[in-house]
């Protein structure tokens, strides 16, 4: 038998493949309502926004619906012929974010101390195709996107610029999606334009330590929303198209 490489299994997986079997097994009939979050979270032993990724990447697969203001729910578990969504190198969404937070706020510090004014420009015109797509009623993703590799680019440092589209690029991916289709409305978004103009003002004024609080507190709020209950949650705004932060 041949020898295969031991995979260290993000925390989320080892969650959902745990509740997953108790669903598969009779634990949770198909119809019946699971345990409150921080319920959950307790009897598991886990944090609940390890939980949360762990429900999130359920949701996706089928086997569970989140109802709105009444709770979660078990689904008849996909049938043997359908190809169960491959989760495997998805980054948890909660995780992601906080690995930005750290990695952006300094990206925009040191792109306020080395930045010049065309790449401050550049940053700007980003923000304001931002504003325009949400004022048509399109989400503006790729204009998010540009906005974050553009203070990259600001640094100067073309591994920063690779590591910070790369990190966003994950969020494109279906648990990203999923979690945010129960937060992202027109509101969420006008007040992340809100967040990203205080980000470029630190930047045009070459503030270091407040280019870094305010990308910080961006993403702190981001993170906050989506730990939020999921029950909870607005119902997603219907125009437009992607995904948010």
């Amino acid at each position: 038998m041949p020898i295969k490489a031991i995979e260290t299994q993000r925390l989320y997986r080892q969650i959902s493949d745990q509740l997953r079997s108790l669903i598969l097994a009779g634990e949770f009939p198909v119809g019946s309502r699971l345990p409150a979050e921080r319920d959950l979270s307790v009897q598991l032993g886990v944090s609940r926004p390890s939980l949360r990724e762990a429900l999130i990447a359920l949701e996706v697969q089928g086997y569970i619906e989140v109802h709105m203001g009444s709770g979660i729910y078990v689904c008849e578990p996909p049938s043997s012929s359908t190809q169960e969504l491959d989760l495997s190198r998805e980054e948890g969404p909660l995780e992601l974010i906080r690995a930005r937070a750290l990695l952006e706020g300094e990206v925009a510090a040191t792109a306020a101390r080395v930045g010049r004014k065309p790449q401050f420009d550049a940053i700007a015109q980003a923000l304001d195709t931002m504003a325009a797509d949400a004022s048509a009623g399109v989400t503006p993703i790729d204009a998010d996107r540009l906005f974050h590799v553009r203070i990259a680019e600001a640094t100067g440092n073309s591994v920063l610029v690779n590591v910070v589209q790369r990190l966003f690029d994950f969020r494109l991916g279906p648990l990203f999606d999923q979690l945010h289709s129960h937060f992202e409305t027109a509101e969420v978004w006008s007040q992340a334009i809100a967040e990203h103009r205080e980000i470029l003002k630190a930047l045009r004024a070459k503030d270091s330590e407040q280019a870094r609080a305010a990308m910080q507190a961006h993403m702190g709020i981001a993170y906050k929303r989506l730990s939020s209950s999921l029950t909870r949650a607005r119902p997603r705004a219907t125009a437009g198209k992607g995904k948010k932060k």
